[in-house]
């Protein structure tokens, strides 16, 4: 193999063309790439017994490779859509070898033809609007905190922006006015703005009148005027939810996340009316199969459609007989 094809530098050029300048890959998915190649090498290296930087190529088969998503399971007790992840690093390596590397094709075909594992799929938690009422009535509103805290809470809960979304936030990122917005960086470094309802755009007009900590820049800083961290989120949003649990029994059979909150989004639109499309847009889904998790979950809409189904009138049976010889051959398989 010549050096343009050696593992170490094909790794190397991966993570810094292909990812940084290429794709301008967001830290998070660098790290969580760079997490991948950092267990698959040390896997790799204590099954061939030679230091990672003198792996080969070809060394890195579809065996090993399964072997190794196996022992995420096995030996880390990982799950399967966490192997599914560390898969998909896996998967996008090798693409961008293929390019680089094309004697290699066939290699690098049965990698890529790696199954992803099928597994369960976590039941959706949302709120229902009591529980979104009662969840916004315990922040004290006489309070700075207490302001900030409804104002982040109400935000998250109608736009459905991620976490990190959320955090990162800066005061310019409001537009108020006619076609009120929130503006975002979301996933892959994609902009997209959100609009505001009437709620939660009175809300933000008297939040953006308050002093600001320390001239912060953040939408929703901290005491120290600095961006909220995500286990900042976290904490207050379980603080909240103990008080909210006693007043409204029905919490205390859900786990709701931060993440939840963006389901609630996603749920009232859908009882809305609007289209799964459109709240793929809406949320900043990559794909529409992702948006149609939350139809599936939804109960209400499940009856609605049931509902809808009336007794047919009755049809006598006839034998069903095909009317091709194809249909027949297929039908006698």
């Amino acid at each position: 193999m010549n050096n343009g094809s050696s593992l170490p530098l094909l790794i190397e050029r991966f993570f810094t063309e292909r990812l940084t300048h290429q794709q301008h890959a967001s830290c998070h998915t660098i790290a969580s790439y760079r997490d991948t190649f950092r267990l698959l090498l040390r896997y790799a290296s204590k099954q061939l017994r030679k230091p990672p930087s003198e792996l080969q190529l070809r060394e890195m088969d579809a065996v090993l490779i399964s072997a190794f998503l196996d022992s995420l399971e096995t030996e880390r007790s990982a799950s399967a859509h966490t192997r599914n992840l560390r898969l998909i690093s896996v998967r996008s390596f090798f693409r961008f070898v293929a390019f680089e590397a094309p004697d290699h094709s066939a290699h690098i075909q049965r990698v890529l033809a790696i199954p992803s594992k099928r597994h369960d799929k976590k039941l959706v938690h949302f709120l229902s609007r009591p529980e979104i009422t009662a969840l916004l009535a315990v922040p004290d509103r006489t309070t700075w905190l207490g302001r900030r805290d409804y104002a982040l809470l109400l935000l998250a809960i109608h736009t459905g922006l991620r976490l990190a979304e959320l955090t990162s936030l800066n005061r310019d990122a409001i537009v108020l006015g006619p076609g009120a917005h929130v503006r975002c960086t979301g996933k892959g470094r994609k902009d997209r703005c959100t609009p505001l309802s009437k709620q939660t755009v009175a809300v933000l007009q008297e939040w953006l009148k308050e002093q600001t900590q320390r001239g912060a820049d953040a939408l929703f800083p901290s005491v120290k005027g600095e961006h909220l961290s995500s286990d900042s989120v976290q904490y207050l949003l379980a603080k909240y939810l103990a008080v909210a649990r006693e007043r409204c029994p029905s919490l205390r059979q859900k786990h709701i996340s931060p993440h939840a909150l963006r389901h609630t989004a996603a749920m009232m639109l859908l009882e809305a009316g609007v289209d799964c499309t459109v709240i793929a847009l809406w949320l900043g889904h990559e794909s529409i199969e992702t948006t149609q998790t939350y139809l599936h979950a939804h109960m209400a809409i499940k009856e609605a459609a049931l509902a809808k189904i009336r007794p047919s009138g009755r049809v006598s049976a006839t034998r069903y007989r095909p009317t091709d010889r194809l249909l027949h051959f297929l039908d006698a398989l």
